[in-house]
């Protein structure tokens, strides 16, 4: 059994969901990023989100959009966001997924990057901006199945495309909640509830929703019909509002603390 289902499975037994954590790899810088990332990993983060910088992140907010900007004026390529991973890797034993758009991906190398992501201790790939019709170009030129493929399920997708995009996924499914990018306002539980038991009603696989989730009341509303619950935003404002802080590892550790308890039932 691999990390991801290891985890979901601890995690029921537990009866708690999975804390999802998504950081933009070298925001702000390299060195400060890598202890950004530990102190959620040591504080509740079930599952780490490696985002790597992209110039034009089409699905991401303001927010998300900047902290991309920080990291590329660092100079973060997806060879450092790699070897990001393998330092995280040797940090913790939680699971990590590479959060990419196409582009860098097929600019460093369909094949070699999965090696290298393997080797780096990755254990998926969520690809935002790469549809199941056209994914069959990345996912033949890899060289084995370590690497779980993460599908995103828009709200809006009907239920024969969900079964599709479904069939087609590995470690866990991506409910995104609502229509429009990433840390925009306007959550509907009772909407993100529908369209799960439509979801689950076309697949096994854990399922985590993100998009939109930002206080631990909303983790609590999600995770009550949701396996897991994705946050990316809110970790990144806080970030952003707080980069000379001198206290903003023990910032970050404390709302990491916050969303987990809210997992709990």
């Amino acid at each position: 059994m691999n990390r991801i289902a290891e985890t979901f499975q601890r995690l029921q037994q537990a009866r708690q969901k999975a804390l999802v954590g998504f950081v933009t790899a070298g925001d702000p810088d390299p060195e400060r990023s890598l202890a950004i990332i530990r102190a959620m990993c040591d504080n509740g983060v079930d599952i780490l989100e490696l985002g790597v910088p992209f110039s034009d992140p089409t699905a991401d907010g303001p927010v998300i959009q900047r902290s991309s900007g920080r990291a590329l004026k660092s100079h973060m390529t997806l060879a450092d966001v790699l070897a990001m991973a393998a330092r995280i890797r040797r940090l913790t034993p939680i699971p990590l997924i590479l959060f990419s758009y196409y582009n860098p991906i097929l600019a460093y190398g369909r094949r070699r990057f999965y090696s290298d992501a393997v080797a780096a201790g990755a254990d998926g790939v969520l690809v935002v901006d790469l549809p199941p019709e056209e994914s069959d170009e990345f996912t033949t030129a890899w060289a084995g199945t370590e690497l779980a493929l993460i599908r995103l399920i828009a709200p809006t997708t009907p239920a024969r495309r969900m079964a599709r995009i479904a069939a087609g996924a590995s470690g866990f499914l991506y409910l995104v909640s609502k229509t429009g990018v990433t840390g925009s306002d306007g959550l509907n539980t009772s909407q993100v509830a529908d369209n799960l038991a439509r979801l689950r009603d076309v697949s096994d696989l854990p399922i985590c929703v993100g998009f939109g989730i930002s206080t631990a009341d909303d983790v609590r509303a999600v995770a009550r019909t949701a396996d897991g619950v994705v946050i990316g935003s809110a970790f990144e404002r806080l970030i952003e509002e707080h980069l000379e802080a001198p206290d903003l590892l023990e910032r970050v550790a404390r709302q990491t603390r916050a969303y987990k308890d809210a997992t709990r039932f």
